[in-house]
């Protein structure tokens, strides 16, 4: 934070404490009952009376006192209605997408497009006056601008790797949206919920003015509507009985205006994504298909982002115990495969031809119930990059218990054994499950990564990248932990990766894919050997192998 932000923050502070005092000891700070008379009619300013009286005698010091607890009251009451409401429909909407999401949108809308202030005059009307009419009208026009701004920002965290890597794991929304999708978007919703009680206050005072308030309860604005009505606009008393609710208000809605826009100024940042680069559509060559009776199957499978092909007739196949090495240059199509292999193609993508099946389970028109109970428990995700993957503000053994929870209903002695299982399983120490993501190295939250993939006993394990990011020596070590897992587990894995002389040394048979398509697929000898496509040639050189000493041969 800034000085300047600083020095901000503390004034809007300071104001607002000293509102919320007053209000809090109105009974005791205010000189008199401000339901009762106590002087003549419109007295002027006096050490009795230092604001003066109204048109009935009734002290207006008193009453200016007592307001402030019903403005702040309808302004935080009618703000934390339209806060919850505007954060949960955002929420949901951006998470379920779909018709859930069009409809919220719609309705959004529709109430974004109507003008606030005749639109609360209206149902204002109707409803009748009263405060319960003023905090409803003023919520009903407050929660759609939330849920506008909510909703892009769940949109743009549902396609974060640890997030998706949860849906691979076959973990339900109300799973995911208490404890992974609330957390990183309550930092938006506490500035909105200020900023709301600056605009509440306002319309409070405007609803008061026009005559929609509890005219038996003072507050700011039936001060202003009392003084307007009885005249006082046309005496001097328009100095006593209209500028210091006026004031009142102004200082209000400034001590929030402060506050929400530092709390804003901090918390925005963080939530901010690049935007994803422009996908290309290039010439393609003929495939090459596969047919071997296997555990995952993709057959034919075309997937679009809008008018751009960027899969093109795909048929692949993994046996069990098998190990596939899916390989081609970036933007090729690699990682949208891996993602249609689990049915977890990003929002804009669709399957225009073809599909995939996973243990016989064709995944293109299965329902989420299916498509939920099929992930982690029969084909799991390991995603790029474990460190975006992984939670950070979660210790490793949490986040593996969380996911061993996903798919197993038991107890928490036997949640905590299975996770230590897993990261035995994966060669990591048991004691470093209270560690978090940052206190582990890449290589160690790869591993972690894995063991959650496994935390269900899949059947088909899709690595997209796993040594995205590693050094050499890390990258061969885990890919002998990979290749070690399907050989004892008789998994079936297709392992994406850009750079074939790194996957050749675990793969079973290797596809090559160029700009969609594929264009080779054969076992690995064969592939690097007498690789017979420019393409699967290019690779092979971009990159040096080691050599093996002679008479020494690969594993």
């Amino acid at each position: 934070m800034t000085r300047r932000s600083r020095r901000l923050a503390g004034l809007g502070l300071g104001l607002l404490s000293a509102l919320l005092l007053v209000a809090l000891t109105a009974p005791w700070l205010a000189p008199y009952d401000p339901t009762v008379r106590v002087g003549v009619p419109f007295a002027r300013p006096s050490a009795a009376h230092l604001l003066g009286t109204d048109d009935v005698g009734k002290d207006l010091l008193s009453g200016l006192i007592h307001g402030a607890r019903v403005s702040l009251l309808v302004g935080v009451v009618a703000a934390l209605s339209a806060t919850v409401l505007g954060s949960g429909v955002g929420i949901v909407a951006g998470y379920a997408r779909g018709v859930v999401d069009t409809v919220a949108m719609r309705l959004v809308d529709v109430v974004l497009s109507l003008p606030v202030l005749p639109l609360t005059i209206v149902v204002g009307v109707f409803a009748g006056p009263g405060l319960r009419t003023q905090i409803f009208v003023i919520a009903g026009v407050l929660w759609a601008g939330m849920a506008r701004e909510l909703r892009a920002q769940v949109l743009s965290l549902r396609e974060r790797d640890h997030l998706q890597a949860l849906l691979a794991m076959g973990a339900r929304p109300w799973h995911v949206l208490p404890r992974h999708v609330l957390p990183a978007v309550a930092p938006l919703i506490g500035p909105q919920f200020v900023l709301a009680t600056k605009t509440a206050i306002l319309l409070e005072a405007s609803l008061a003015f026009l005559g929609l308030g509890d005219l038996t309860r003072a507050s700011w604005g039936t001060m202003l509507s009392l003084a307007h009505a009885r005249s006082a606009f046309l005496t001097d008393a328009w100095l006593w009985w209209v500028l210091p609710p006026g004031l009142a208000i102004a200082t209000t809605v400034l001590a929030f205006g402060l506050l929400g826009h530092v709390l804003e100024e901090r918390t925005r940042p963080g939530l901010r994504d690049r935007p994803a680069a422009p996908r290309r559509d290039v010439p393609v060559s003929a495939p090459v298909v596969d047919t071997v009776d296997a555990a995952l199957v993709i057959s034919q499978l075309s997937v679009r982002y809008g008018d751009v092909l960027v899969v093109d007739g795909v048929s692949l196949t993994v046996a069990a115990g098998e190990l596939v090495g899916l390989v081609g240059e970036s933007g090729s199509g690699k990682s949208t495969i891996a993602g249609a292999a689990l049915a977890l193609l990003p929002a804009g993508a669709t399957v225009s031809g073809g599909g995939v099946r996973v243990c016989g389970q064709d995944l293109t028109n299965a329902s989420p119930a299916a498509l939920r109970a099929l992930r982690g428990n029969r084909v799991a995700l390991i995603p790029q990059e474990a460190n975006s993957a992984l939670n950070p503000v979660l210790t490793v053994g949490f986040q593996l218990a969380e996911t061993v929870r996903a798919h197993r209903p038991v107890g928490r002695a036997a949640v905590r054994a299975r996770a230590l299982e897993l990261l035995g399983q994966v060669g990591l120490d048991p004691d470093r499950v209270g560690d978090y993501p940052h206190q582990l190295s890449g290589g160690m939250r790869q591993r972690v990564v894995i063991a959650m993939a496994l935390a269900g006993d899949p059947e088909v394990l899709v690595a997209d990248e796993p040594t995205s990011g590693l050094d050499v020596l890390v990258q061969a070590d885990v890919l002998d932990l990979l290749d070690g897992l399907r050989t004892r587990l008789g998994l079936a894995m297709l392992v994406v990766s850009h750079d074939l002389p790194v996957i050749e040394r675990v793969a079973d048979r290797i596809a090559v894919l160029q700009a969609g398509r594929l264009v080779e697929v054969g076992d690995t000898a064969t592939i690097t050997t007498v690789a017979a496509h420019p393409c699967t040639q290019a690779l092979l050189a971009s990159a040096p192998r080691l050599r093996l000493p002679a008479g020494q041969v690969r594993r």
